[in-house]
Formats: C-alpha cells, sequence, structure tokens
C-alpha cells in the first residue's frame, strides 16, 4: 500500500492523500484510521489522533482482526497525556498496561511503565512515577532491546540526580552510553548489513539482468526460427493451395469444355434431325392435302374421312415433336419447375390416355389401362404427364395396326411401385436398347423411317424419370413388342 510506504519514510502529508482516497467501506477500514491516527501523533496534531483512536476504542472484537486493543489505548492516553489531561490520560494508560500484561509483551511493557512514570512526574508526584521508572528499569535487563535499555538507564539517572544521588546516577549515566554505543554499533552493523544486502541485491540483479537479456536474446532467435519456419510454411501452403485451384479451375475449364461440346453436338444432330422430321412431315402433310384437294374435285367424300383422319395425326406427331423440343430446352436451360408430391398413377394414366383416343382408333389399336386404382406414387405430376404421353406416342407410333396397348403396375419390394407401358409393335434390339439407356444427351434416330422421330422423346423421358427420382429399364423383342418399365418411389 502506498499510503503505508510513505508513513514509514515519515513522509505523512503524502500518506494522508493516498489513506484519503480509501473508501470507508473498506473491510480494513479500522487499520487506516489506525494508522492515521498514528500520523497524528507524529505532526503533534493530538486533538486530532483523540478522535482516531476514540474511533477505534469504541469498536467491537468481533468487528476487528489483527488489531491489538492496548495499543490503540496507550496512544489514545499518549494524546491525552500531551494535550496535559494527567487523570484521562493516566487511566487510559493504566488500562494499556494491564493488558500488556496480559500479552505478556516485554518492550511494549517497558514503554507503558515509563509513559506512566512520565504522566506522574510531570505533575511532580515523583513518588508515584519512580517506581514506574525501576520497574521499566529491571524489565529492560530481560531485553535485547538496546532502545528499551538505553531509555530506562537515562530516566534511572535522571531520577538519581534529581534525588541527588550522583554516585546512583553516574552508574546510570554510564550505563546508558554503553547501551547507547551498543545501540550506535548495531544501527552501524545494521547499516553495514543494509549496505552488503543492497550490494548483495544489485549483483544479482545484475546477474538476472543479464540472464533476461541472454533469454531476451535465445527467445528472439527463437521467435525469428518459428517465424522463419510458419512464412516458410505459409508460402508453401500458399503454392500447394494456388496449384490446387489452379488444377480444379483447369478441371472445370475442361469439363465445361466437353459440356459446351456435347450440348453444340446434340443442338447440330436435334435441330439436324428436327429439320429433317418437321420438311418431312410438312411434305407427308402437302401430299396429303393435294390427294384431300383431289378426292374433293371428283366427288370422292368416302375417302375423305380417311385422309383427314391421316392429316390429324401427322399434324399431332409434329405438335408432339415440338412439345418435346420446348420441354428439352426447358431442362438445358434449368427452368423447369418440378414439385415432388404423392400422386394417383391410375387417375393420371385415365386423363393422359383419353386425349389419345382417336390415334388409337385410327390404328385400331386396342388399349387397356390395367392400373390398380388408388396406387400412389411420389412424382412430379406435369412431368409424369409428358414421360406417358411421350411413352403412348412411341407405342402407337411403332406399333402395328390392330395391334394392343397395355398400361399396368405392380409393386417392387415395400418402397417402389413399377409402371409398364407394354405394346405389340415392331420391337427393339438388344443393341438399340443399350443405345437408348446409355448416358448421353445425343439424340438417337429410331429404325422406322415412315415415322416422324428423332429419339427427343425418349431422352426427355429419361431426363425426367431420374429427376423424377426413378429409373427406367426396356424388355423388347423384335416383332413381338416392347415393355416400358418405370420404378417410382412408393407413395406410403
Amino acid at each position: 500500500m502506498r499510503g503505508y510506504g510513505f508513513m514509514k519514510k515519515k513522509l505523512f502529508n503524502e500518506a494522508q492523500k493516498e489513506y484519503g482516497l480509501i473508501s470507508n467501506d473498506f473491510i480494513f477500514y479500522y487499520k487506516i484510521i489506525r494508522n492515521l491516527g498514528g500520523i497524528a501523533i507524529e505532526q503533534s496534531k493530538f486533538k486530532k489522533a483523540v478522535k482516531y483512536f476514540n474511533v477505534l476504542n469504541n469498536l467491537s472484537k468481533d468487528s476487528v482482526y489483527d488489531f491489538k486493543k492496548s495499543s490503540v489505548i496507550h496512544d489514545l492516553g499518549i494524546s491525552y497525556f500531551h494535550l496535559s489531561k494527567f487523570k484521562k490520560a493516566e487511566e487510559l494508560l493504566l488500562r494499556s498496561l494491564s493488558l500488556q500484561k496480559e500479552e505478556k509483551d516485554t518492550v511494549l511493557l517497558i514503554g507503558s511503565y515509563m509513559d506512566v512514570a512520565n504522566v506522574y512526574y510531570e505533575q511532580y508526584k515523583d513518588d508515584l512515577a519512580i517506581p514506574y521508572y525501576e520497574k521499566a528499569y529491571q524489565l529492560s535487563k530481560k531485553t535485547n532491546s538496546f532502545s528499551a535499555k538505553r531509555k530506562a538507564s537515562l530516566n534511572m539517572a535522571i531520577v538519581e540526580e534529581n534525588r541527588k544521588n550522583l554516585t546512583k546516577a553516574l552508574v546510570y549515566r554510564k550505563e546508558f552510553e554503553k547501551w547507547k554505543d551498543s545501540l550506535n554499533n548495531q544501527q552501524k552493523i545494521w547499516g553495514i548489513a543494509q549496505i552488503e544486502k543492497r550490494l548483495a541485491i544489485t549483483q544479482k540483479q545484475k546477474e538476472i539482468n543479464f540472464l533476461e537479456s541472454e533469454n531476451k536474446v535465445k527467445i528472439l532467435e527463437r521467435n525469428s526460427f518459428i517465424l522463419f519456419s510458419f512464412l516458410l510454411l505459409l508460402i508453401i501452403l500458399a503454392g500447394v493451395y494456388i496449384y490446387s485451384q489452379q488444377k480444379k479451375v483447369t478441371k472445370i475449364i475442361t469439363f465445361q469444355k466437353e459440356e459446351l461440346n456435347n450440348l453444340n453436338k446434340t443442338k447440330d444432330k436435334l435441330f439436324s434431325i428436327v429439320s429433317h422430321d418437321l420438311r418431312s412431315s410438312v411434305n407427308l402433310l402437302q401430299k396429303s392435302n393435294s390427294t384431300l384437294l383431289h378426292q374433293i374435285q371428283v366427288r370422292n367424300y368416302d375417302a375423305l374421312d380417311t385422309i383427314v383422319t391421316k392429316n390429324a395425326a401427322i399434324a399431332n406427331s409434329s405438335y408432339n415433336l415440338l412439345e418435346n423440343l420446348l420441354h428439352w430446352a426447358t431442362l438445358q436451360t434449368k427452368q423447369l419447375y418440378f414439385h415432388i408430391e404423392s400422386i394417383d398413377l391410375f387417375s393420371a394414366m385415365q386423363q393422359t390416355a383419353f386425349n389419345y383416343q382417336p390415334l388409337f382408333d385410327n390404328k385400331k389399336i386396342t388399349f387397356k389401362n390395367k392400373i390398380t386404382p388408388a396406387s400412389f406414387i411420389l412424382a412430379d405430376l406435369d412431368s409424369l404427364k409428358i414421360i406417358i404421353r411421350n411413352l403412348l406416342d412411341n407405342s402407337i407410333k411403332f406399333n402395328k395396326v390392330e395391334g394392343f396397348i397395355s398400361v399396368y403396375n405392380y409393386p417392387k419390394g415395400t418402397k417402389h411401385e413399377c409402371f409398364v407401358v407394354e405394346d405389340s409393335g415392331i420391337g427393339m434390339s438388344p443393341g438399340i436398347i443399350k443405345e437408348l439407356l446409355k448416358k448421353t444427351s445425343l439424340l438417337s434416330k429410331k429404325n422406322n423411317q415412315e415415322d416422324i422421330g428423332t429419339g427427343l422423346g425418349i431422352q426427355l423421358c429419361k431426363t425426367l424419370i431420374l429427376k423424377n427420382h426413378a429409373t427406367l429399364e426396356i424388355e423388347s423383342t423384335i416383332n413381338k413388342g416392347t415393355k416400358m418399365i418405370i420404378t417410382f418411389p412408393k407413395s406410403i
């Protein structure tokens, strides 16, 4: 504590300022009051000292710790003594003396005996004072304190001088001088010891400073090594990161280039096939319309129904081709909205097949919907209808006149449902099946050149089936027919 340090150095004003900064709520504030009382005595401000010591004297034993009540009472008595309030001083000093006897503190007892004697001596009560001086002197023989011995001898010399007993006074004076020299020697020894201690501390401090400097150099070397290692590691990591990023970017660019090449090839083939098939479709429609005009001119109205039905079929195929092209373009640009939900497969099939009845009738195809009612699957409804339409288009397109198309379902385990479109068409070879199931965006031209077909429909179906978390299988026999099997997640 700074205040205590200032007080020990007898810088009392600075000590008071430091103590003044401490809050009254401080748990050991009574010690601050004790020190302030001591400073007041040193400054001969005895009234102020009385106020401080009275506060301490009124404290209970339970509210203080490591605190001598006898010392406070003694200092309060000394303050009253200097204020010439001898009766009060006598009462307090005797009370302090009684407590110190219980505490058995020899040095304090010697001082108290002399202070009580001084109170009486100041009032010319020599008969009362001298016994206390003698008690202090006798007790000083039992202590190693040269200061106490010196004071006790001096007091006895003065007493004997006043009693005109010069022989005894001289003896006490010589004893006083002896203890004074002893005290001076002790102080010199103490001073030399302090100097030696300071020299030792200085030398030790030099050694510590040297070791600290040496340690700082080692720490600097270590830190430099760590920093250099860290920077080297950072450079290596940065190099590895830059290399990996460059390699990653190169890989991405290569992949994107391949994708772009594949898309360009697909686009070129698509435009080639679509333009060829649209031209074929338009050409067939022109020829059919010429035939239609001729039959009207010759008034052969019985043939009109057949020609109009054929024209409707050609127009429907062209429309389906353009619709598939639109869906394919939407998928390529990732603009198609998907919402997987629980769908009744039977209802979806009924709604889609209804629009195909005229096409079934045109080829005299028997169509049967054998799907079990209330068979629920997880799929996107719009994409499911696109898949069904394309499968029905292909089944009609590559079927025989008076053939059949059958759709049905069956469970596959507990979590999946198989949807099957079976026809009695021209069938496919294993090579064509393998090509159709290949993971590619390139289109395949169908073998039946008399019908309009680009392969875009089956590629569109494959993409939509995949987005619906479903799978596609094909079973086919040449000239017997084909089964298109799609396995959807079952709605539980």
